[in-house]
């Protein structure tokens, strides 16, 4: 039984399908969904999907790439994440220089002040962080440093950086995240950080509706292809499936301190 660690259900491509979207799960074997905030005006969407489904698990954030979005006061993040029981992480949130062009590294500042104060209300909180990190993992681990992140932990999520960078995140308590994107016949050096990877560090992950795994190249992905990602880890790593959908289940539990006893 798989868990997807990482998906955004609230987004459009799903507001017609939800109930297809969840039977699709229960057929694949996906247990449980995290659906991951990314603003701050559809949050309430993520948090009722959670609310209204007893296998959904949601968190509160503002993702790095969303500029001209209200930003989240540290405030706000740890009360919201206090209140409700269904949101076990603050994120997504890190940094992403990808789309940084021709402006300075100055220019970003707004993005770093927003990762620390995600990681701040992290801590506050007690809940766990899902990390983004595009063309900045540098400055990620350092900010993640410098802000105390190890007292918290979570997950670099859809993870493509060296294994160096997994080392680092390793290093401070985070466990590390694979998509569709180790499927693509593209991503030879991911697929080779995945091999080194410690299986009681990983999870998995669809990030849909982005990154669709092999076979499914050109749809939309959803939760129940999260099977796919963890058959293709497996069989990377020379384990049988059954022992990866049962340890990343269980890493699930443990990263976002979920109590299914």
């Amino acid at each position: 039984m798989f868990i997807d660690s990482h998906c955004h259900l609230d987004f459009p491509e799903f507001k017609s399908r939800l109930p297809e979207v969840l039977a699709n799960m229960q057929q694949s074997g996906v247990t449980h969904a995290l659906c991951v905030s990314v603003d701050l005006p559809d949050f309430p969407n993520v948090l009722k999907l959670a609310q209204e489904h007893s296998n959904l698990y949601a968190s509160v954030g503002v993702h790095p790439d969303y500029e001209d979005t209200p930003d989240p006061s540290l405030e706000f993040l740890v009360e919201t994440a206090i209140k409700h029981p269904k949101i076990v992480a603050i994120g997504e949130t890190g940094l992403d220089y990808y789309r940084m062009g021709e402006r300075s590294y100055e220019s970003m500042e707004w993005q770093r002040a927003r990762f620390r104060t995600h990681i701040r209300a992290a801590i506050a909180a007690g809940k766990s962080l899902i990390i983004h990190t595009r063309s900045a993992s540098e400055d990620t681990i350092q900010i993640l440093k410098e802000e105390g992140a190890e007292r918290i932990g979570g997950v670099m999520h859809c993870f493509t950086e060296s294994y160096e960078v997994a080392k680092a995140a390793m290093e401070m308590g985070f466990y590390i995240s694979f998509s569709g994107i180790v499927t693509f016949k593209s991503a030879k050096a991911l697929q080779a950080t995945c091999k080194l990877m410690p299986l009681d560090r990983m999870l998995i992950e669809t990030d849909s509706p982005y990154l669709t795994p092999i076979p499914y190249r050109g749809k939309t992905n959803e939760p129940a292809w999260v099977s796919n990602v963890g058959q293709y880890v497996a069989d990377l790593k020379g384990i049988p499936v059954e022992l990866l959908a049962k340890t990343t289940s269980d890493n699930f539990y443990q990263c976002f301190h979920i109590d299914i006893n």
